[in-house]
């Protein structure tokens, strides 16, 4: 194990590879974490709100153990690499935003700083791994605007019966169903059936 960034190997097993953006969530879920003096959730007790879908998301599921699945992990498609953790005891939250100026630290020689993950795509290499090794090396306060947040938490996870879709036959969750003329569709075959 690595001593100086604590279960990177174990994280960069669990994504693949070593890369700026997965750095940019190590860094980012560590900062959050800690601010919050919290620990990986072993079920609901920690929610995490991701404004992007990139590498970075995979750090967030596997440090700070929110998962579509337990219902803990909040996806908001605004392409940003800004990360909110809030703990339900509490109602305390902070906020994770990648600073701009991070973003120019770790840009190439070109001053290209490739994307807001920092990803240059498959091409170089050896820029992949200088910026992973900024983004992992840098003070946090240089690299993420860390700020105490205010957020409307979201209900636990329930479970719902599945009944089953009168066009293809599969199960769906009920509370996904569409009714129209008396048959009960799931979101898929609802747009193929006429009223």
């Amino acid at each position: 194990m690595d001593l100086e960034h604590p279960y990177l190997d174990e994280l960069v097993d669990f994504h693949g590879h070593l890369c700026p953006g997965l750095a940019i969530g190590y860094r980012a879920t560590l900062a959050g974490l800690e601010r919050l003096r919290g620990s990986r959730a072993r079920d609901e007790e920690l929610v995490a709100i991701v404004e992007n879908d990139s590498c970075s998301v995979d750090a967030v599921q596997f440090l700070a153990g929110a998962t579509f699945g337990k219902g803990n992990l909040i996806f908001r498609d605004w392409g940003k690499q800004v990360f909110t953790f809030a703990r339900r005891d509490s109602g305390d939250a902070v906020r994770v935003a990648l600073r701009v100026s991070a973003l120019e630290q770790g840009a190439g020689p070109s001053g290209d700083s490739a994307g807001s993950a920092g990803n240059s795509g498959p091409g170089d290499m050896d820029e992949k791994q200088r910026r992973a090794d900024y983004i992992l090396n840098a003070p946090v306060d240089e690299l993420f605007d860390i700020r105490e947040s205010s957020i409307e938490l979201p209900p636990m996870a329930r479970i719902h019966k599945s009944v089953t879709c009168d066009r293809c036959g599969e199960p769906v969750m009920k509370t996904r169903i569409t009714e129209i003329g008396g048959g009960r569709y799931c979101p898929d075959c609802a747009g193929s059936v006429q009223a």
